[in-house]
């Protein structure tokens, strides 16, 4: 069978670029290996539960948000419900408990209230990651990292951590966290406050998927991508097969166009020798990013109800006492580990009855956690920090643990079993300061990439942006 583009994967990128291009005309297969689409835009169902894989908030989506004229272009807006979050997120390290916001004028206050003495640094801070007229958010100057900026305009150390609340959602580490990344994503959510789909994310990509079959475009679940053919400077067709089937014969498929919507290195081993030799020596150097460890919760009783105030609360352990022990605190014991809780149940998420919660605690996590357990100490490690956690958040929610009716965590492994991101990586190539920027077609004319590999980075707005950028580029190619 021959088709106009091949996409290999259906996470957001995936499945945007298979949307615009089906719509466009285009003869479109998506093979993905999971048996839902979504990567980490995903939920599941346990009992009276719908846990939300990835998704915490989604910024803006505001009239000027590149995302809205994305979604209006593939009816979105028409089929998938978005809930405002009231706040940015509450902070809270022992030290301090400060309510952030998402108005910039309202966050300058709140802040400028508990540290009078920073008022040139918390303006120079705003003044850098919120575009103005003529000017992007971190480009009047070279590349450094998030933390050495805040260094440079700050002296409150407790401030800089305020400002870092959400750190985990871009990185590990504010000194090796590119500016100019860290300005345009952050300033974002400032701008154009975020928003949380009703439902779960499964909504959105679910509706990209009906929306691609609708348009003639064609899914293959459980079905994994073994290797690319390739003729000169072009890719010619994919082979696959049915994903834990040995007995499962090789198919192959032509394209025109092939979207990558996987890891980069894991395109690499599909390509043949002298192709993928040429894009490994292009990524060398380049890090990946961190992983996430996520306890999913069940609540008999919503939070909300319990005295939670806050959708994202960031606890920040005690012992983080400046920017540099975010990086250690990252693979401290799970006891003084940071993390971030999100009550759903503030919202209308529609991931529960009324009367009921669902939350997520979520913090970095790494493989070298885990690898090298056999099965029985990896449950026991899982339960261990299932229970500190749980523990924690007792002492942030008092009452809450005699209220949890479901509980499972997901780790780094299991980020990497799903999505087959090395390492796991949920954010693709870490965003260092600099990092190069690799072009596919200097390798292969017709190769494009649509995920958080990409140059458009990670989370849900860099690869609905990637995916829509594919597109775009294939559309235009005569």
């Amino acid at each position: 069978m021959k088709y106009d583009v091949i996409i290999i994967g259906t996470g957001l990128g995936g499945l945007v670029a298979g949307a615009k291009l089906s719509k466009e005309g285009k003869k479109v297969l998506l093979i993905e290996q999971h048996n839902k689409a979504g990567g980490c835009a995903t939920t599941f169902r346990r009992r009276d539960f719908n846990f939300e894989v990835g998704l915490h908030e989604m910024d803006g989506l505001h009239p000027r948000d590149m995302k809205t004229k994305i979604f209006r272009d593939l009816d979105v807006l028409d089929k998938v419900e978005f809930v405002t979050i009231p706040e940015f997120y509450r902070f809270t390290n022992g030290r301090y408990n400060i309510t952030i916001p998402h108005q910039v004028s309202q966050a300058i206050d709140t802040l400028l209230e508990v540290f009078p003495d920073e008022n040139d640094g918390i303006r120079a801070y705003f003044d850098q990651i919120i575009p103005v007229s003529g000017k992007k958010a971190g480009s009047e100057q070279d590349d450094t990292s998030i933390g050495e900026f805040l260094d440079s305009i700050i002296k409150n150390e407790d401030l800089k951590l305020v400002l870092l609340g959400n750190l985990g959602y871009f990185g590990d580490d504010p000194y090796s966290l590119s500016l100019r990344y860290y300005s345009v994503a952050q300033g974002s959510y400032y701008t154009g406050g975020s928003s949380y789909i009703k439902g779960g994310s499964q909504k959105l990509s679910d509706h990209l998927a009906r929306y691609i079959l609708k348009h003639g475009g064609k899914i293959l679940f459980n079905h994994l991508v073994t290797g690319l053919k390739t003729s000169d400077r072009r890719i010619t067709g994919v082979i696959y097969k049915k994903r834990r089937d040995h007995d499962s014969s090789f198919i192959e498929a032509e394209a025109e166009y092939l979207i990558a919507n996987n890891s980069i290195p894991g395109l690499a081993e599909l390509l043949p020798e002298q192709h993928g030799k040429l894009l490994n020596e292009q990524i060398s150097g380049m890090e990946y990013g961190a992983s996430l460890l996520t306890l999913y919760l069940g609540f008999n009783k919503a939070p909300r109800d319990l005295g939670n105030k806050f959708y994202s609360t960031c606890m920040f352990d005690p012992s983080v006492k400046s920017q540099a022990d975010i990086k250690t605190n990252n693979r401290d014991n799970f006891s003084r580990r940071s993390f971030i809780f999100v009550d759903y149940s503030q919202i209308d998420s529609d991931l529960s009855a009324p009367d009921k919660g669902v939350g997520g605690i979520c913090c970095i996590d790494y493989p070298d956690h885990w690898d090298g357990l056999d099965r029985k100490e990896y449950l026991l490690k899982k339960e261990e920090a299932a229970s500190l956690f749980i523990e924690k958040l007792e002492k942030l929610i008092p009452g809450i643990s005699s209220h949890i009716d479901h509980y499972e965590t997901a780790t780094s492994l299991t980020v990497r079993r799903y999505t087959l991101n090395p390492g796991g990586a949920v954010y693709g190539f870490a965003q260092t300061p600099g990092k190069k920027v690799f072009d596919p077609g200097t390798i292969l004319d017709n190769l494009h990439i649509a995920s958080a590999w990409g140059k458009t980075g990670g989370g849900f707005s860099g690869a609905i942006y990637g995916g829509y950028l594919c597109a775009y580029n294939i559309l235009r190619q005569k």
